[in-house]
């Protein structure tokens, strides 16, 4: 769909992700507001809005990333500073929102971290949330503020048929991921498969159980956030030993912490897809097995729907 830009639309970026800033800017040919995010000799963080805002619909640009709490840090000055300068609505449009995976008590005494920043965005002044694949739904609950939370299957799924892959399944690499892996399959009409891990004694190794017939297909893993990378290649190497002739990996969120590249470039995966709701890093650029695609038309398109007051879910149907 053609963009749209009604004039009242603004796009501001903080550091985390400005190339996909600028990107979705371009995509609803509007230029970049122009902001200054800098810090202080002791690391304190400075942000001056260098437009008139006022009465505008502004859209921050920020995923939360590593440095996490640096880029939170930005996000929530810069939606104070827009606040003071009289914004008229202000959506935290946030590609990858950090702290999802802490999303509820896992024993006592733990915090629930994703409710903490879905309330310092809020109190720190945005009127919506534009977010991405978050890892669990109920986290749109967090927030009592309109909170859109779009999906990257229609792209990887345009891409996917775009590769015209012969005898899919797609498999999920753990069951908490059944939901999101079956959604795509059924979209490619394709069968699904699951993974199952388990340690069966304390002190030995996971054992991977593949539930669901891979031998001779091309299997796609898919789910929302790769970290280190460890269950994605264990997984890719237990559907390879049940016979699948390659692997594929389509993985919204490329966090890619510590040797996670390297892990990836190594293993017997055949390729690992990932958006770029997180600024893709030197080492994931020179990687010969992973792939980048752009997110920055699906947020495009989401954001001149908001400003727009048109339709954001028609996109997934």
């Amino acid at each position: 769909m053609a963009p749209r830009n009604n004039g009242n639309i603004k796009i501001v970026a903080g550091n985390s992700n400005r190339t996909l800033a600028e990107a979705i800017s371009g995509y609803l040919e509007v230029p970049m507001t122009k902001a200054v995010v800098r810090r202080f000799a002791d690391m304190e963080i400075f942000v001056e809005i260098e437009e008139n805002v006022r009465g505008r619909d502004v859209f921050v640009v920020q995923s939360t990333s590593f440095p996490a709490n640096d880029h939170l840090m930005e996000l929530l000055i810069i939606i104070d500073a827009l606040k003071r300068a009289s914004a008229r609505r202000i959506t935290a449009t946030i590609p990858y929102f950090g702290y999802a995976r802490q999303d509820r008590k896992p024993g006592p005494r733990t915090p629930i971290s994703a409710k903490l920043v879905a309330n310092l965005i809020t109190h720190a002044g945005a009127d919506r949330v534009l977010t991405l694949d978050l890892h669990a739904g109920q986290i749109q609950g967090f927030f009592d503020i309109p909170t859109d939370n779009l999906y990257a299957s229609p792209v990887m799924v345009r891409d996917i048929k775009e590769r015209k892959f012969k005898n899919v399944t797609v498999v999920s690499p753990d069951v908490g991921g059944v939901v999101r892996a079956r959604g795509l399959a059924k979209r490619i009409d394709a069968p699904l498969a699951i993974i199952d891990k388990r340690r069966e004694r304390p002190n030995e190794s996971e054992v991977m159980n593949v539930i669901g017939e891979v031998a001779g297909q091309t299997c796609i893993l898919v789910d929302d956030i790769i970290d280190s990378g460890g269950t994605i290649v264990n997984a890719a190497e237990a559907l390879l030993e049940k016979g699948a002739t390659e692997v594929y990996a389509y993985i919204t969120h490329g966090v890619l912490s510590g040797g996670a590249v390297s892990r990836i470039t190594s293993s017997k995966m055949k390729e690992l897809v990932i958006t770029d709701s997180i600024q893709p890093t030197d080492a994931v650029k020179a990687a010969g097995n992973i792939r980048v695609l752009p997110i920055a038309p699906l947020l495009g398109e989401a954001i001149a729907r908001t400003s727009s007051e048109e339709s954001v879910s028609s996109l997934f149907y």
